[in-house]
């Protein structure tokens, strides 16, 4: 066997132990493009984080402006029904002041006619109980009446 001289086995020794050292610090440090790396996936992470969040929060948005835009339809159609409402019972006291008018005993200036919710009060006076019994009857003949008040009282002779 070749006997090498104990200045290379030492310096092969040397090499070889520094070499083992070197692989063993490589292993606990991190070169810049592994952190480069490392920074750019939790980036992504993040922004699929963010990404997921932004889209919830809008379902949720969204949920919250149907649940309000119902209310308000709700309010309108509630306007509208109250405002058919005040329609019809207008239409109703019209009905019933052409229907005294043409009734030869009464006068349509000295009956006056209420309605509110389908329900008609009349006031004034009649000439007589026959005519007071007659605007009541008028009164009832009109659609959308559901009742009547006869408030009339009978001029005394």
């Amino acid at each position: 066997m070749i006997q090498l001289p104990q200045r290379i086995l030492q310096v092969l020794a040397v090499s070889a132990l520094a070499l083992g050292l070197a692989a063993c610090n490589k292993n606990e440090e991190k070169t810049a493009g592994q952190k480069l790396d490392a920074a750019v996936s939790q980036t992504e992470q993040a922004a699929a984080d963010a990404k997921m969040r932004a889209e919830e929060a809008a379902k949720s948005a969204g949920a919250k402006i149907e649940q309000e835009a119902a209310k308000v339809g709700d309010a309108a159609s509630n306007v509208a029904s109250s405002a058919m409402d005040v329609a019809g019972d207008a239409a109703i006291t019209a009905e019933i002041k052409a229907g005294l008018v043409k009734d030869k005993d009464l006068s349509a200036l000295q009956i006056n006619v209420d309605t509110k919710g389908s329900t008609v009060t009349l006031n004034g006076v009649a000439p007589s109980e026959q005519a007071k019994a007659r605007a009541e009857d008028i009164a009832k003949a009109v659609k959308g009446v559901v009742a009547v008040n006869n408030l009339l009282t009978v001029k005394a002779p």
